[in-house]
């Protein structure tokens, strides 16, 4: 993703204004419209999922108040004392008897089941007896009273039994669905069985309420069993089949979506806590969201529309910005190149004929200012390396007079001509400042008569010591890269030690890795540490640019800038430090041996020219 966006970044203007243009405007009204669609098809299913539950639950209600009322019909036969002795005969002297009794039974039935209009009651059927008396307002065919698993003599009982349509050869003219109600005929009297009845329900009055939950005909709607056989469907040709996905529904009432890409539905579901019977119902979600659709259609017609002409509009502004722009990039290469005699020609006075405006102004500065301002640069950088040095004496002579005026009083007059002495000798080695190198040896005494100083004016509480591995009299460094450092470590360590023990090393080492000589000055004290946090802190603001920090307080920072104005960014301070166990600072500078200490200037004055060349040609 980095790379890419650097890529980005070398593109030319007029791709970039288009690529912008795409990714500011574009994409993101695709992106909220189609988050916008997702959403409101989403809110759609979600709210179809809550409501059609409710309304199944509803519409399972009524259909269980009607088998309710249903299950009540049975109990009619019981109002005709009469039906109920004709029942209760096992045999007749002669048929005309049982002719008779056939006509009355079935008249019964007729007027009690039978002839109200409405009376969802396609038949009934009685078996007594070996005698069948039946009712009914249709043809039918396949009764076959020996084909079901009862008879007279069975024990009489009064829980009703439904029988589906696929549990019996019985089928009425049309075709018409149903169920048939069984229920054994108890003698209360004579605590006998009078036989079997079968009331046979159309299931058509289920349409009306199938109706209501399937306005537009896009829904499948069916009632099962809890085994999946299909009751009543609103295909009629599923009537008696088994719904195969009985086994995966969910065992709550509610809805589920099937994940069939575009015939993916929403499947609702209510199972009756008094029948067990399962009402589903099913729709497609495209037939669910079909305006929505349409919606996003027309939607997404006009937003090409729109795109297309927003597009050319664009093209055509990013090309008349662009265009002045690249003519402008090509002559500044040239500039690069250090050709500063070209001419930008101004075709107009928007802000890029000022700009081009502006450009000439600058060449012609340019051509007038480069040897000035040349100047100018090695002038301040010499001047920015005196400043950093002089910024160093008057801390040094500060607490050297301080400690002299302090023996003074106590009439220590032998200590008072020694530290003379020494911070004489301190201030003709200060005021030597044209000299940009003096041999090791030099800075080593000085730092040895700051820290002789210091010793006498804290008495036992300071303790330093110097190690010289290299000669350093054939060796040349910067002046005043060590006093700092020392004085530094002095005021922080005394604050919280007793006794302090400062340790100065010098030693040559070569850099394996980029092949350098180096010259290590390593000083180390016992003080109270920096912390990890300050010490992170330090060492990052070693690594940022060093001329930021030259206006600060005297210390690691002046000497650090000091150093890698003049030797490069690779050279410098490195701190490592731990609470309560000291710290160590190591400054290192490339190796300057007597015999070539003027070449290094000569250079270090060449690559300073060098870099201010390349300033002023770009």
């Amino acid at each position: 993703m980095i790379f890419n966006l650097f890529k980005f970044r070398d593109y030319r203007l007029l791709s970039k204004l288009i690529m912008t243009y795409f990714l500011l405007t574009v994409i993101p009204m695709a992106l909220l419209g189609y988050l916008a669609y997702k959403q409101y098809t989403s809110s759609i299913e979600k709210q179809a999922g809550e409501y059609v539950p409710l309304l199944l639950e509803q519409a399972h209600e009524n259909i269980d108040n009607q088998f309710y009322e249903i299950k009540k019909l049975p109990n009619l036969v019981y109002n005709s004392s009469q039906v109920i002795e004709i029942l209760r005969k096992d045999s007749y002297e002669n048929k005309s008897g049982l002719l008779q009794d056939e006509f009355y039974v079935n008249s019964f039935l007729t007027r009690t089941y039978i002839s109200s209009g409405s009376s969802p009651v396609l038949g009934v059927f009685i078996l007594s007896n070996d005698r069948t008396f039946k009712a009914v307002k249709a043809d039918f065919a396949g009764l076959d009273e020996h084909a079901y698993p009862f008879s007279p003599d069975v024990e009489p009982e009064s829980k009703e039994t439904v029988i589906l349509p696929h549990q019996t050869s019985l089928r009425f003219e049309g075709n018409q669905p149903f169920i048939m109600l069984k229920r054994q005929l108890a003698d209360y009297d004579n605590r006998g069985n009078l036989g079997t009845m079968f009331i046979v329900i159309d299931l058509t009055f289920l349409s009306n309420i199938f109706n209501n939950l399937n306005i537009e005909n896009k829904a499948d709607i069916w009632l099962m069993n809890g085994e999946g056989s299909i009751i009543f469907h609103t295909d009629a040709s599923l009537i008696g089949a088994v719904d195969e996905n009985i086994t995966v529904y969910p065992l709550l009432n509610g809805s589920y979506r099937t994940l069939q890409g575009d015939n993916s539905r929403l499947v609702s579901k209510n199972t009756s806590e008094e029948s067990g019977w399962i009402l589903s119902h099913s729709i497609l979600l495209k037939d669910l969201t079909e305006q929505t659709d349409l919606m996003r259609n027309v939607t997404v017609f006009l937003f090409i529309i729109f795109v297309i002409l927003s597009t050319s509009v664009s093209v055509v502004v990013a090309w008349n910005v662009s265009r002045p722009l690249y003519r402008l990039t090509r002559l500044m290469k040239k500039v690069e190149k250090g050709n500063f005699y070209v001419d930008l020609p101004v075709n107009s006075n928007d802000e890029i004929g000022l700009l081009a405006n502006s450009f000439n102004s600058m060449i012609l500065e340019i051509r007038n200012l480069i040897q000035q301002n040349y100047q100018i640069q090695l002038r301040q950088k010499e001047a920015e390396l005196y400043a950093l040095q002089f910024q160093i004496n008057p801390h040094f002579m500060y607490n050297t007079l301080e400690t002299i005026g302090m023996a003074v009083e106590e009439g220590e007059n032998d200590t008072v001509v020694k530290m003379v002495t020494l911070l004489g000798r301190m201030l003709r080695y200060s005021i030597g400042n044209k000299e940009k190198f003096v041999p090791v040896w030099m800075e080593l005494t000085h730092i040895k008569d700051y820290l002789t100083i210091q010793e006498i004016r804290f008495e036992e509480r300071l303790l330093f010591s110097i190690t010289e591995e290299i000669n350093t009299a054939a060796f040349f460094t910067p002046k005043f890269i060590i006093q700092p450092i020392v004085e530094n470590a002095i005021k922080y360590g005394l604050d919280t030690k007793e006794r302090l023990e400062i340790s100065i090393v010098i030693r040559q080492h070569c850099d394996l890795l980029n092949g350098r000589d180096e010259i290590a000055f390593i000083i180390t004290d016992n003080g109270p540490g920096i912390t990890e946090d300050v010490l992170t802190e330090l060492n990052k603001r070693f690594h940022s640019n060093p001329e930021v920090n030259r206006d600060g307080q005297f210390g690691l920072m002046n000497v650090h800038a000091r150093i890698t104005m003049t030797y490069g960014e690779q050279y410098g301070l490195k701190v490592e430090s731990t609470v309560n166990s000291g710290t160590s600072v190591t400054v290192t500078i490339p190796v300057i041996r007597v015999e070539n200490v003027h070449s290094v200037l000569e250079r270090i004055d060449e690559n300073d020219c060098r870099k201010n060349e390349r300033c002023h040609c770009r």
